[in-house]
């Protein structure tokens, strides 16, 4: 499939793909309720290729702070650049509404994911021990920061 790629913000009849894609990509995905959490409290984004909903992410903006806390392609989609332009379309909204800097987590396996966001411009700046649930445990946290410019 190849269609044009486009954004909307995320509404509630948008959530049982959004979990869908969630449980796919991740071996510990949001639950519904952090997502309905999200819809009244963030800036929620669903991304699509073409008519198939292929991605979602969410950013909350405190001030003149953002913090990436959701960004998800769907595993069959993964590998055609989504990942980056969901990046870049949310570090726009987070520009637009005003951050001027971007704060995230990262799973320290998630290798892919990293080089994605250091591609884009972030730099690790500490980490957080036992942070994500894990098979067997917990696991580290690689906390990363971008400063975001218009």
């Amino acid at each position: 499939m190849s269609g044009a790629i486009s954004f909307r913000p995320m509404v509630a009849a948008d959530l049982e793909r959004v979990l869908q894609i969630e449980n796919a990509a991740f071996s510990h995905p949001w639950s519904p309720g952090i997502f309905k959490d999200a819809l009244t409290s963030y800036d929620c984004w669903v991304m699509f290729e073409g008519e198939t909903q292929v991605g979602h992410g969410v950013i909350q903006v405190i001030i003149d702070e953002a913090h990436l806390l959701n960004i998800t392609v769907h595993p069959h989609s993964q590998g055609k650049g989504f990942g980056l332009q969901l990046l870049e379309h949310l570090m726009q909204r987070a520009t637009q509404l005003n951050a001027g800097e971007c704060f995230l987590e990262v799973r320290a396996s998630n290798q892919s994911a990293y080089r994605l966001y250091e591609r884009y411009g972030f730099n690790e700046i500490g980490k957080r021990r036992d942070y994500y649930p894990a098979p067997g445990g917990r696991e580290d946290a690689l906390v990363m920061a971008c400063t975001l410019f218009d």
